[in-house]
């Protein structure tokens, strides 16, 4: 989350006419992240989430998201479900950027997980997989092995001055994933479990947010990107071993991995951290000086690339 386009009182008082959700009482911007604008707003009947989509959202792929999270949440999931304007419409425009109202859902992320916490993730993530697979619309991961070398390059050789050891890394990364595995089993994911896409309320999950990198791919690389969102120090410095195990259980409480899945995880873990790492380094030489934005350190998942590359699968926590 955070504030690319401004938005003014009456930009805001103008959007909401639209919708059956009562007057504005305060509005905020949201500066965590980097993809879209973010606003949590409070009008007299309630708390929802204001978005405006920037970067990398294509606007022609916002039905499918939409579809998506409205698809869980019937499901029971704890997932903010989009909010119809008064006609029904989901998809708006504001100050020229492609616009939702989302749902409010309660709970707050954390930092540094417990292995309970981790556990509660780790079912969560399975119990969306299971709820998606009567899902039959199909996006493409868009920021899959296929992109990764172009978006090295589109680095312009820069990397180097976020951290000297970046651009060997990112060499060592893109040479180790370049025999992707292949025939594993698919599912709709998320794609971008991190700690702060997870809202969580006396030991439950009670939010899976921010769907907009969720796509069509092996349900394997969705369970390695959460490993290595949740399982080491923000840095990524440090590895820990009991998040990481109850991370896998929680998962396995609801699908059991297959064995080939299983022997995968290492070098899709690696993937994932090699693809964070890029989006993350494209980003910091990037961002706008003047965004309210907060940028993440590509090097925090170089040092999970590195250690991913080194592990086996018994080292994954299974």
């Amino acid at each position: 989350m955070a504030v690319y386009t401004p938005v003014s009182a009456d930009d805001l008082a103008g959007f909401l006419a639209a919708y059956d959700v009562g007057e504005a009482v305060s509005f905020k911007g949201i500066a965590e992240g980097v993809e879209n604008s973010n606003f949590l707003v409070e009008t007299t009947r309630g708390r929802f989430f204001l978005t405006l989509y920037e970067k990398r959202v294509a606007e022609g792929d916002l039905p499918w998201f939409l579809a998506l999270m409205g698809h869980l949440a019937a499901k029971g999931l704890p997932v903010p479900g989009p909010i119809a304007d008064r006609v029904g419409v989901h998809l708006q425009r504001l100050n020229g950027r492609p616009a939702c109202m989302i749902e409010f859902l309660p709970g707050v992320s954390v930092n540094e997980a417990t292995p309970a916490q981790a556990h509660a993730v780790g079912a969560a993530l399975a119990q969306m997989h299971r709820a998606a697979e009567d899902f039959t619309a199909v996006r493409p991961n868009t920021l899959g092995p296929d992109a990764w070398a172009p978006l090295a390059a589109r680095c312009d050789g820069r990397l180097g001055e976020i951290d000297a050891a970046l651009p060997g890394l990112v060499d060592a990364g893109l040479a180790a994933t370049a025999q992707w595995p292949a025939g594993l089993p698919m599912a709709t994911i998320h794609a971008d479990l991190f700690p702060d896409n997870v809202l969580l309320l006396d030991g439950k999950v009670t939010g899976l947010i921010d769907f907009y990198f969720a796509c069509t791919d092996a349900r394997a690389y969705d369970v390695a990107v959460t490993h290595g969102a949740w399982c080491f120090s923000g840095d990524g410095r440090q590895f820990f071993p009991e998040r990481a195990a109850a991370l896998m259980a929680g998962y396995a409480s609801v699908i059991a991995l297959t064995p080939v899945e299983r022997a995968a995880l290492p070098l899709l873990a690696a993937g994932a951290a090699l693809r964070f790492t890029l989006t993350r380094g494209y980003d910091w030489i990037n961002t706008p000086a003047d965004a309210l934005v907060t940028r993440k350190d590509p090097m925090a998942f170089a040092r999970r690339m590195a250690w991913y590359l080194a592990a086996d699968a018994e080292m994954m926590g299974e």
